[in-house]
């Protein structure tokens, strides 16, 4: 199972991202594919949240063309959305502990039991997911 990062997703929507020809490539052939792609309501409020503000994204959306994006997503046969399961509270524990989070680190450890539960591979091109034991992930994006 592929769980995309928040970032893969706003490069691929942002034309003003100097990433988005290679995230845009790279999201296409993963929504193309077959493999399942799981999606958590974090990485969907994220997207919503920033892809909107134009403050933020240098290419921002309305309210209405984020949410048709994400309808979009979301009727994919092979996309399902991730929920915590009866694991999730054991898996962040050790994500907070063993990765030393604090703060704003809550959300990536957070990301990474989900992804660790549901048996997926997290893709980002944050480094900083590496700091999480047991966590499979890649950067799509690397050369």
């Amino acid at each position: 199972m592929i769980v995309p990062d928040t970032n893969l997703l706003l490069y691929a929507y942002d034309l003003g991202s100097a990433r988005h020809g290679e995230a845009q490539a790279w999201l296409d052939a993963v929504f193309d594919g077959e493999e399942i792609v799981g999606l958590p309501w974090q990485v969907i409020w994220a997207f919503i949240r920033i892809s909107t503000n134009p403050r933020i994204a240098v290419e921002s959306y309305g309210l209405e063309q984020a949410l048709a994006i994400v309808d979009g997503w979301m009727r994919l046969r092979h996309v399902k959305l991730l929920l915590p399961g009866e694991r999730h509270w054991q898996l962040l524990k050790k994500m907070l502990v063993e990765g030393q989070v604090r703060g704003g680190g809550v959300t990536d450890a957070e990301l990474a039991a989900l992804t660790i539960e549901h048996g997926g591979v997290l893709h980002s091109t944050d480094r900083d997911f590496a700091r999480f034991p047991g966590l499979r992930w890649a950067n799509p994006l690397s050369s």
